[in-house]
Order: C-alpha cells, then sequence, then structure tokens
C-alpha cells in the first residue's frame, strides 16, 4: 500500500526515517572515492539490499541513493551528463522494494549540496543551483519517489535553491542542514533562524529539522533549538551514530544499538515527528531505534544536561547552549 509522508505525518505517530547509504556501502564493498550513484547502474542489487535491510528494521521512509546525484558532484565523475538517469533508477529501486513490504514506506529522493560555493565566494550562481536542482528532483519524481528529501545543507541560498527546485519540478519537499560548527552551519546558520529560510515558499516544506553533525547529542541540542521557531509542523532528527573516531586509518561511530535507542525516545521528548539515523547508522541500529519508538510515550523535553547525562557530552558545543556555558563556569573555578 503506497503512502505519502504527509499521510503518515498526519497521523500523529512518530515516522521512522532509515539510517546511513554512505558508510553501509562501505562495508558492501564501496571503494574511497568511488561515487556510490553509479552503484544505481552497477549494483542494482546491493542498492536494494541495503534498502530491504532497513524495511525490514522498521523504517517507515527510505532515502535513496542519490545525495551526490548533482551535475556537480557527478561532474568530478565524469557522469555529470548522467543526472537524470542515475537518480530516476535509484527512485526505481526504493520504489521496488517500498511497494513490495508489507506496509506503508515512503521513497524519499535524497537531495544533498552540490559541494560549490555560491558567489561571490564562489562560482555557483542561484540560476545554476536552482537548475542543478531541478534536474536532479525531474530524475527522482520519474522514477517514483514521493518527496525530495534535501539534506546535509550549510548555505541558506542553497537550501533556498533546492526547495524552490522541487516547487518547479511539482515535489513535497522536506530540508535538513547539518549543524557541525560550534552549533551553527559551515556558513553560520542558526538552528532557530532555519525556518526563517522558508519564508514566503509556497508550498512549505512538509518538515524541517536537522542530520548528520557531529554526534547523536548534539542533534539533540540543535533539536531543542528548533522546536521554538514560528511556522514549523513537523521537526525532523537523523543523528550520527555517536562520534566519529579514527581506528587506525579507518573511520568508526561510537553508537551502539542501546544509545541510539536512547536518542530516540530522547529526540521523541524533544518534539522530532520524524527520526532516523544518519553516518554509522546500520539496519541493526535501525532495529533498536524501531523497538525503543514502539514501546516509548513522549514526556517533557529533555534539558541539556539530561541529554549528556543519557547520551554523552557535546562534541561541538555552541557557546549559547546551557552545557558550555556551565563548562566554562567549571574552568573559572578550577583556575582560581
Amino acid at each position: 500500500m503506497r503512502s505519502s509522508l504527509e499521510e503518515l505525518l498526519a497521523t500523529g505517530r512518530v515516522v521512522l526515517a532509515d539510517g546511513a547509504t554512505g558508510t553501509n556501502y562501505f562495508q558492501m564493498g564501496l571503494e574511497a572515492g568511488e561515487p556510490p550513484e553509479l552503484w544505481n547502474v552497477e549494483h542494482p542489487e546491493r542498492v536494494q539490499e541495503l534498502h530491504r535491510a532497513f524495511v525490514d528494521a522498521g523504517a517507515d521512509v527510505i532515502l535513496t541513493n542519490t545525495f551526490g546525484g548533482n551535475r556537480h558532484r557527478l561532474k568530478l565523475h565524469r557522469a555529470e551528463g548522467r543526472v537524470f538517469e542515475l537518480n530516476k533508477r535509484a527512485a526505481e529501486l526504493a520504489r521496488e522494494v517500498a511497494d513490495a513490504a508489507p506496509r506503508p514506506v515512503v521513497v524519499a529522493g535524497s537531495v544533498g549540496p552540490t559541494g560549490e560555493l555560491f558567489a561571490p565566494l564562489g562560482a555557483l550562481t542561484e540560476a545554476d543551483a536552482r537548475e542543478s536542482f531541478s534536474e536532479q528532483i525531474a530524475g527522482l519524481a520519474a522514477g517514483g519517489a514521493d518527496v525530495a528529501w534535501i539534506e546535509t545543507m550549510s548555505a541558506p541560498d542553497e537550501v533556498l535553491a533546492a526547495a524552490s527546485a522541487a516547487i518547479a519540478v511539482g515535489m513535497p519537499y522536506t530540508a535538513t542542514a547539518s549543524f557541525d560548527t560550534a552549533g551553527r552551519t559551515m556558513m553560520g546558520l542558526h538552528p532557530a533562524s532555519y525556518a526563517d529560510v522558508f519564508a514566503g515558499l509556497d508550498p512549505m516544506p512538509l518538515a524541517i529539522g536537522a542530520n548528520c553533525g557531529v554526534g547523536a547529542s548534539d542533534i539533540l541540542v540543535t533539536l531543542l533549538e528548533m522546536a521554538g521557531s514560528n511556522g514549523v509542523k513537523h521537526l525532523i532528527s537523523k543523528g550520527n551514530c555517536g562520534v566519529p573516531h579514527f581506528r587506525g586509518t579507518e573511520i568508526v561511530y561510537s553508537g551502539t544499538p542501546d544509545l541510539m535507542a536512547e536518542y530516540t525516545r530522547l529526540a521523541v521528548d524533544g518534539g522530532a515527528a520524524i527520526i532516523g539515523g544518519c553516518c554509522g547508522t546500520s539496519p541493526e541500529h535501525l532495529r533498536a531505534m524501531r523497538a525503543a519508538l514502539d514501546a516509548y510515550t513522549a514526556n517533557a523535553p529533555p534539558s541539556t544536561e539530561r541529554i549528556i547525562e543519557r547520551i554523552g557530552p557535546l562534541a561541538n558545543a555552541s557557546p549559547e547552549t546551557p552545557a558550555a556555558q556551565s563548562a566554562r563556569g567549571r574552568e573559572r573555578r578550577r583556575a582560581r
């Protein structure tokens, strides 16, 4: 049975999005520097294997393998002329898995950043960005995606270009940013101001929020800061599986299934309508998140101190957060 994201949100039940794409593909044989998007035509069985694993683990939303599927990212691999083809095929692969599921599963077309800087810092113009995103989203729509899932954004101009492209193509959309630089995005956008980016757009996004970043604790604080924004109906929290660190030359994530289950409960308390995992989140982690979600009833929003107590310290605290202020106070007391 096919369902839209809007219909799932209308039930009032918290929606579970899937986990990581790239970090799981590395476990399946993706080589460093190899574009995952080419797997949509070269290894479609592996792409569907991961989609199916997330659906089996309880995901209500699966993201297409198209995070870097715009012309600017694909140009690095001489595939800029294959944008429509690769995005359409990715959506078709996810659609087949979703349609075979015993419950409604939404196909979200992943739309990541171009990797370029806007003028005057770089060469990217608003018109170029909008055209690039429109080309990608058109491919996703043709392949059967239900919603454009704009993610890991940093610059307000790029978010707006992607949202405008989704509107032009006629796709409903969501939008998340990565608040990974002292509580802000790399380009200085604060969580409490994120909703302002969409002012005047018609239609507005179905949901906004945060993804990726630096750790589960940090994204929960971001969620709390975003929760009071005007005009926000639904919030997304799609955090990394703990904190990344090197083990030799390999990047691993500290999060266990138990940690991600606790993160899920705290995200529910924080007001998230859609909860998922980002980098490092495997189907095993997602299964624990599903179990936690199904057995949990929301409580009052957590304090920063409670988040730290239950999940661990902030890896990249904003100077404005109570946790950061408390840490500075402890440092001053020790210095006396």
